[in-house]
Formats: C-alpha cells, sequence, structure tokens
C-alpha cells in the first residue's frame, strides 16, 4: 500500500514538475519576444519619440538631442585654403554688392565704391551643420558662421559737396546661418550641377566706420547714412530668399534663381490700446509694414494724430518670393515729427500659416522685440487681415480674386491686360478690356449691405439694478447715414432681430461701425463699439458671425450681413 502511495506522490511531483518546467520557459519565450519587439521598437524611435518619452529636466548630461553636427574637419581645412577662399570671395563680393551700395546710396553722398577689399587673414568658424532636405532633386544645408574679421575694406565717398573720403571698415563681427542649395544632383563628378547660396539668418552684424587720417564723427549724418546702406545692401544682395548661383556644370539652372511667387494683401484695420509714449496728450501712432526690410519694399500708413484707439484701414500689397520662410512685419510707431518716432511694438507672422486664397482674419498682441516673443508689458493689439495668393494657384481653389473682391487685389487684376476674372454680376475682363487704358484709373464697389442685428449677449450692467437698457447704433465711416435699433429694457442678453440696409459707394475701403448704448431718461452711457470691414461680406456675400464689443469687459453683438454687389469703373476724372 505504503508503495503505491509513493508511486503516486512521485508521478504527481514529477508531472508538477514537467508542467512548471514548461510553464517557465513559455513564459521566458513569452519575455523574449516581447523584448524582441521592444529593442525592435526602440530601433525606429526618432529624436521627437525620445523628446516625448523623456522630459528635458531628466536628460543626463550626456544626452544630446541635436541635428547640428559639430565642423572641427571643416573648419581646420577652411584655415588652409583661406588665402584662396578669400581671393575669390573678396571678388565676387565686389562685384555683386558693390552695384546695391550703389542703388542704396543716400542722397548726401554722390559715389560709393570699394577701392580696396580683402577679407583678411582670419577664417571664419562654422559651429553646426543640418541638412534641411535630401532627396533626388537635391540637397539642403545650413551652416552656422561665426567670424570675427580682420578685414582690409576701404569705401571711396564723395560727398555732394565734392569732398573725398576714403572710409575704413574695420572690427566686423558677425554671426550668422548660409543656407547652401545644391541642385541638381547629377551622375559625373561633383554630382551636383549648381551650388546655390544664401545668407538664411543674420543673428549678428558689427562694424566700425573710421575715415582715415580724419574723424567720421565730424562730417554729421554721414556714419549713420553709410551703415544703414551697408545693412541693405547685404540685406538685399545676399539674404535669403535671394540666392547666388554659381554653375559647376555648364548648364540652365534658371529655376534656381529668385522669381516672384505670389502675392501677399495686407489690409492695416486698426489698433487698440497702444501704450501712450507722450508725456502731454496722446500718442500719434502709424505704422510701417514689409516683407523685406528694404527701403524701396516698405510700406508706411497714414498717421493718427492722438489716438491710442487708431483707425487706419489701408491695403498695402507686398510680392512673395518664398511663402514657406518668408513673414509680414508690422511695427506701430509714435509720430515724433522731425524727432525719431520711437516703437510702441511690433509683430510678426509667417506666411506659411496662411491658407493661400484665404482671407485671415487676427487680432495680434504687439512686443517689444520680435526676436524676443514673450512680453509681459501690454503694448497693445494690432488688427489686420491678410491674403496671400499665389501665381500658381489652380482655378479650383478658393480666389476671392475670381469669387468676389477682396482688397487691392480686385484692382490689380481688374486693371490687368487680359488677367481679369468675371466679378460675379456678369461683367468680366472681357467687357473691361474694351474700356480705353485710360479710362482704368479707379474701381467702385458699389452695393447694398444688409446689416441684421440679431441679438447681444453678456453686456455689461450698467444700471444700479445690475441690468442695462442697450440699443444699437450702425453707421458707415465714409458716409452720414445712421440707423438705430430699438431700445431693450432690463436685458444684458437683449433680441432685436432689426434689419437695415446701407448703400455703399466704396465697398473695398469702407468699414461698418456699431456703437452700443445704454439708454437713461436723460442721457445715454457707451458701453462699447465693433468695427467691421466688408472684406468677408465682399466675399461671402452672406454670413452670420458674433463680434467683441470693444471697450467693454464682456460682450458681443451677434450679426447678419449679406452684401448684393453691383460694381462700376469709374475714370478718375469723371463723377460718378
Amino acid at each position: 500500500m505504503g508503495f503505491w502511495v509513493g508511486l503516486a506522490v512521485g508521478v504527481a511531483v514529477g508531472i508538477a514538475l514537467i508542467v512548471g518546467f514548461a510553464r517557465s520557459e513559455n513564459s521566458r519565450s513569452a519575455g523574449r519576444r516581447q523584448l524582441a519587439a521592444t529593442v525592435a521598437s526602440f530601433s525606429k524611435m526618432t529624436v521627437e519619440d525620445s523628446r516625448k518619452l523623456l522630459p528635458a529636466d531628466l536628460y543626463p548630461s550626456w544626452v544630446v538631442f541635436s541635428t547640428q553636427q559639430k565642423l572641427k574637419w571643416l573648419n581646420q581645412e577652411l584655415i588652409k585654403i583661406w588665402p584662396f577662399v578669400n581671393q575669390a570671395a573678396s571678388d565676387l563680393i565686389k562685384t555683386s554688392v558693390e552695384p546695391v551700395l550703389e542703388q542704396y546710396r543716400p542722397m548726401v553722398i554722390a559715389s560709393l565704391k570699394f577701392s580696396k577689399l580683402t577679407l583678411g587673414t582670419v577664417a571664419p568658424q562654422f559651429t553646426g551643420i543640418s541638412i534641411i532636405e535630401s532627396n533626388d532633386a537635391g540637397i539642403v544645408m545650413e551652416l552656422e558662421m561665426n567670424w570675427d574679421a580682420n578685414p582690409s575694406i576701404i569705401l571711396d565717398v564723395k560727398t555732394r559737396l565734392g569732398l573725398a573720403l576714403p572710409i575704413q571698415v574695420k572690427d566686423i563681427g558677425f554671426t550668422g546661418v548660409f543656407r547652401l542649395i545644391f541642385k541638381p544632383l547629377v551622375e559625373e563628378l561633383p554630382c551636383f550641377g549648381a551650388v546655390c547660396f544664401s545668407l538664411r539668418k543674420k543673428k549678428k552684424l558689427d562694424f566700425r566706420l573710421k575715415v582715415i587720417g580724419g574723424d567720421i564723427s565730424a562730417i554729421p549724418g554721414i556714419s549713420d547714412a553709410l551703415e544703414d546702406t551697408i545693412k541693405n545692401a547685404i540685406e538685399d544682395s545676399i539674404t535669403w530668399p535671394v540666392r547666388k548661383v554659381i554653375p559647376i556644370i555648364p548648364g540652365d539652372y534658371s529655376d534656381l534663381e529668385l522669381k516672384p511667387v505670389g502675392t501677399l494683401e495686407v489690409k492695416l484695420v486698426q489698433a487698440r490700446d497702444l501704450t501712450n509714449k507722450d508725456l502731454i496728450g496722446k500718442s500719434d501712432p502709424f505704422a510701417i509694414l514689409y516683407v523685406r526690410p528694404l527701403p524701396d519694399k516698405t510700406k508706411r500708413s497714414k498717421t493718427i494724430s492722438n489716438d491710442l484707439n487708431p483707425i487706419w484701414n489701408e491695403h498695402f500689397e507686398f510680392i512673395v518670393e518664398d511663402a514657406d520662410t518668408q513673414s509680414v512685419t508690422v511695427k506701430i510707431y509714435d509720430d515724433d515729427g522731425i524727432q525719431e518716432s520711437e516703437l510702441i511694438g511690433c509683430i510678426q507672422v509667417s506666411l506659411k500659416d496662411l491658407q493661400p486664397g484665404k482671407v485671415k482674419d487676427v487680432w495680434l498682441k504687439l512686443v517689444k522685440d520680435l526676436e524676443i516673443q514673450r512680453d509681459r508689458k501690454d503694448r497693445g493689439q494690432v488688427h489686420l487681415e491678410l491674403l496671400y495668393c499665389p501665381f500658381n494657384m489652380k482655378d479650383e481653389a478658393p480666389n476671392p480674386f475670381r469669387q468676389q473682391f477682396s482688397m487691392t487685389s480686385l484692382e490689380r487684376t481688374m486693371t490687368s491686360n487680359g488677367n481679369g476674372h468675371g466679378n460675379g454680376n456678369g461683367t468680366g475682363s472681357t467687357e473691361y478690356s474694351r474700356l480705353s487704358s485710360r479710362k482704368r484709373k479707379e474701381i467702385i464697389l458699389r452695393g447694398v449691405l444688409s446689416v441684421t442685428v440679431l441679438s447681444g449677449e453678456d453686456l455689461p450692467a450698467m444700471d444700479m439694478n445690475g441690468k442695462s437698457d442697450p440699443y444699437v447704433v450702425l453707421s458707415l465711416k465714409k458716409t452720414k447715414t445712421k440707423y438705430k435699433t430699438r431700445v431693450v429694457t432690463e436685458s444684458l442678453n437683449p433680441v432685436w432681430n432689426q434689419t437695415f440696409d446701407f448703400v455703399v459707394e466704396d465697398g473695398l475701403h469702407d468699414m461698418l461701425m456699431l456703437e452700443v448704448y445704454d439708454h437713461d431718461t436723460f442721457r445715454r452711457d457707451y458701453m462699447g463699439r465693433c468695427i467691421l470691414t466688408l472684406t468677408k461680406v465682399l466675399i461671402e456675400e452672406d454670413y452670420t458671425d458674433s463680434f467683441t464689443l470693444e471697450g467693454a469687459k464682456t460682450g458681443k453683438i451677434n450679426l447678419h450681413l449679406k452684401w448684393s454687389p453691383q460694381s462700376i469703373y469709374r475714370d478718375s476724372r469723371e463723377p460718378v
């Protein structure tokens, strides 16, 4: 009996051991498979994946996530060949920059040329390289460079008074990023047909001007004028999107050269709550706008006197050469007359954030410095309408030029020969081309604007009982026509549902103004206002939207707007 009991126990223990061993092996095998899958997943991780898994404050000191590679080897080789690079680069700079210096020569100077130009004995130092694009078409890379140079550059300057000044450019300190484009890739050495170079980003440019044998400060205005001229010449001759194309293998490389790719329409609508820069009275704001900061490509608005909430409603048009990298910059200044204008604030909008063919309506907070976007001080806000239209936009793409009328693009489109489109009511470019070119002076967008004041939301309380008796006054900025809604008593969420029709003489340049008041028996209290351009209703013809009440802590006005167009063409010499 004991034998059978022992045998049964032994068999049971043996089976248990076998089952346990099998399960252990299966578990280990599953663990190995899981580990292999994990390792495979890690092998596919990108830098961005690593950043998501490991927050920056937990990085070990030896971990560096960088797309740049150090270039010690390149700097060593550049030092060796610098004498030859110096000679070639000096000749290239002289031939390319000298004409631009002459182009931006200030009025006080009669002529401006290089009498001597060498880049000195100190080679630049490259601090990093980034591969921006690499495919079968070509390679795009960016090189970051520091250069504390000892050049020998002498400018031969002649003033309007006949005075000749040899001016030396000294102590150049430069930090920037150069972009190199190697296109097209070919099979024969050096494996690319041409190379383009451009200054992608200028981080620092310092230099000093000295009259040989004299002091440049003794001649008022010359030093500042020359500094601005030199910086403008650099901006215009080699700063992106401008690029220099150097053929390596003979061929046609015109496709690599800088070309306009579209137009940017900017409507500077208004600003609000601007910082006051004047001790007596209020600032006199005006705006400077540019895509490329060059004198002949910079636009200036009119000055609005003594107003921290100016309304400009001005249109500006810019040529775009690279929508992926270019931005539009707006700087608001206080006009101090003969004194230098003081900067109130600035903003910058990247063109890649704009949807082609669609108007972007934005309020943007002003900052002190574009390089440092965070600004604790409240400098005010600016209201812009932006429209980017590429030249190659397909007909099926949203295109306000073809549908309705949008800003000055309409004027440009309709006044061009053979490039106009239909205007939405049967009068297209064919009919318009019959008009004499002398009469294509101005286009007036006349029509009827129907405004339905639907309701208000969360309006500010103006009475002691915590309520208000609101009504709305509507007007067009360019006409004297005014309408008023009925008064809704004791309500912060009034419903009006009243429609008013305005005959609009110039839809491109007029504005709709709505002022909200609290009605009292012997007076009225101002609650806030809404100011609208007609751009959106000209394009969409019919839409409903909510508009924040300016000048009030809370409140919105709900509107429905409808446009019935009637375009006419007006000769500037003839009344309508």
